[in-house]
């Protein structure tokens, strides 16, 4: 028992000296975020690193603060105390469905996922999950949930919701389920029915759901490593989107080399379907940018070889230069290290005329760069044509998610509209609903 106990000690010593060393002289950012935004991002050279920056921002709650909107604007909680509420999805009838949820255990294999674990359980994550989603009604129209009530448990890591052919359609770490639903039900207690399954859990465990026009669903699914660190076998059917046929229960692969795909949304003018993507790390704090772009069957984007349409990881071996020339530019950068999660349009937002034709993006926050990124959300102006407009930069929306000291009050995720046309967006941290709205005359 000695021996073992000295054993561990040692590996800890170890670990701890090159580790320590490196968290200690983070790489910087030498460029400005907004150099790194927009329909051509600077690209920077790469300064690999063996251990990442880690800059976490500590979780230490609202107390008697908000976030802060843009001007205009005004927020206000929608429902609080829920338990790490991640993403939202809106019934025909204004009822509001939030997945309370958090990552699947995690299978610790090695150095590299203990460290993983400790930077992830610090940054307010991994607390273990709910696996609930819960109903918010707002009956009286105040903006205000007046009541909530948990409309289906015992879920596997939970995240994306769809209503469709009278059933909800829940995307699980691993699977996608479906149960019968009416809207305006409050309770759930049918057994879900497993339509298709697919990879599960890994540093990547939420998967994105929309249910398409043609009656398909397209399902995210995103890497379970930084770059393939565990080879490609591990990554079969991962950092994909998925179209999925719920008739047949199939899917085929709609689009490839996404490392971290999760919100979707079809542009309203266009009808494009759009994704936000978050790219890769321990390239420096500059590189590489979070994404959103559209997507079209067949497209791929280059991971693990290739970021920002054919930039080559000469990290990932064995190379594969024949995909360089068809690995596809994203259309917009969002900067790097944002973690851009959440995505919706205005199609049906009523914020005025400055928030009327672009998309709204949840952005998590960096854990990995410093000056941090991230921690709000951000609007991208659209052009009539469905796609960002010339010259278009990232407007702040909601703000304040830092405090002044760096810690985080709260970081956003998942974005929708209500039947107002108010922004809602699920605070996974601060435990909360936000809802934004237009200032009334007065």
């Amino acid at each position: 028992m000695l021996k073992h106990i000295l054993r561990i000690a040692l590996i800890l010593i170890v670990v701890a000296i090159p580790v320590g060393y490196w968290i200690s002289r983070p790489d910087q950012a030498k460029l400005p975020l907004e150099a790194v935004t927009g329909k051509r991002p600077e690209i920077s050279q790469p300064r690999n690193q063996m251990f990442p920056t880690t800059r976490i921002a500590k979780p230490v709650g609202w107390g008697n603060a908000m976030p802060t909107p843009a001007a205009g604007l005004q927020v206000q909680p929608f429902a609080r105390d829920l338990q790490h509420p991640r993403w939202l999805y809106r019934l025909p009838n204004g009822d509001v469905l939030v997945a309370e949820t958090d990552s699947p255990p995690r299978e610790v294999r090695g150095v590299k996922d203990w460290i993983m674990g400790l930077l992830i359980g610090s940054a307010g994550a991994d607390s273990g999950s709910a696996n609930r989603i819960t109903l918010l009604r707002d009956a009286n129209g105040d903006g205000v949930a007046e009541s909530r009530t948990v409309l289906i448990s015992g879920l596997n890591s939970p995240l994306g919701m769809a209503l469709a052919g009278g059933y909800l359609y829940i995307a699980n770490t691993d699977a996608l389920v479906r149960v019968p639903f009416t809207p305006g039900q409050t309770k759930i207690t049918a057994k879900p029915e497993t339509i298709v399954t697919y990879p599960g859990g890994g540093n990547h465990w939420a998967r994105g759901l929309l249910a398409a026009p043609d009656g398909s669903l397209y399902v995210s699914v995103g890497s379970s490593s930084n770059i393939a660190d565990d080879g490609l076998d591990a990554e079969k059917n991962r950092a994909n989107i998925l179209q999925v046929d719920p008739v047949h229960k199939a899917f085929r692969i709609y689009a490839a080399g996404l490392r971290n795909p999760q919100g979707m949304a079809f542009e309203p003018h266009g009808g494009g379907l759009w994704v936000v993507v978050n790219e890769r790390d321990m390239m420096g704090s500059d590189l590489s940018p979070d994404y959103m772009s559209q997507v079209e069957l067949g497209d791929h984007f280059g991971w693990p070889w290739f970021y920002w349409g054919g930039y080559i990881d000469h990290r990932v071996q064995p190379e594969n230069p024949a995909l360089q020339e068809y690995s596809k530019r994203p259309d917009y950068a969002l900067g790097p290290h944002v973690a851009a999660l959440g995505l919706t349009f205005a199609g049906d937002a009523k914020l005025g005329p400055r928030f009327a034709n672009g998309a709204f993006v949840g952005e998590h926050g960096s854990w990995n760069r410093v000056p941090p990124s991230g921690y709000k959300v951000v609007y991208v102006p659209f052009a009539d044509n469905g796609f960002p407009a010339k010259g278009a930069r990232p407007v702040d929306l909601l703000t304040g998610f830092l405090n002044d000291k760096g810690q985080a009050r709260g970081r956003p995720v998942g974005v929708i509209t209500d039947k107002t046309g108010a922004l809602l967006v699920a605070d996974d941290v601060g435990n909360t609903v936000w809802r934004v709205s237009a200032k009334t005359a007065g």
